[in-house]
């Protein structure tokens, strides 16, 4: 599990986050779960590069499940249509439960 904090977005942040889940996938982690609880921002660079990270270890059979959305990434993803395309769970005990 990833506990993300803070802004995601163009810059740093949005790279060190496609950046973790490539390292993930390579040291042998085929689930990721993103606990997004304290995300406060995420641009649509940011936005880019989760989407990014979630394709590449899909493409790679793993996969990425997100939950703890505040309800500004929330309504973000429903905007964009993205919260029916990416495995979105409620809590973190979903989640881990999705991945079973």
């Amino acid at each position: 599990m990833v506990d993300i904090v803070g802004r995601i977005t163009l810059g740093e942040g949005s790279s060190a986050l496609h950046e973790n889940m490539r390292d993930l996938m390579a040291q042998g982690n085929p689930k990721i779960l993103l606990n997004l609880a304290g995300v406060t921002f995420i641009d649509s660079s940011g936005i880019g590069e989760l989407v990014s990270g979630y394709v590449s270890v899909a493409n790679k059979q793993g996969k990425v499940r997100l939950s703890c959305l505040s309800r500004r990434v929330r309504d973000l993803f429903l905007v964009t249509r993205l919260y029916d395309v990416l495995d979105i769970q409620e809590t973190e005990e979903q989640a881990l439960r999705a991945f079973q």
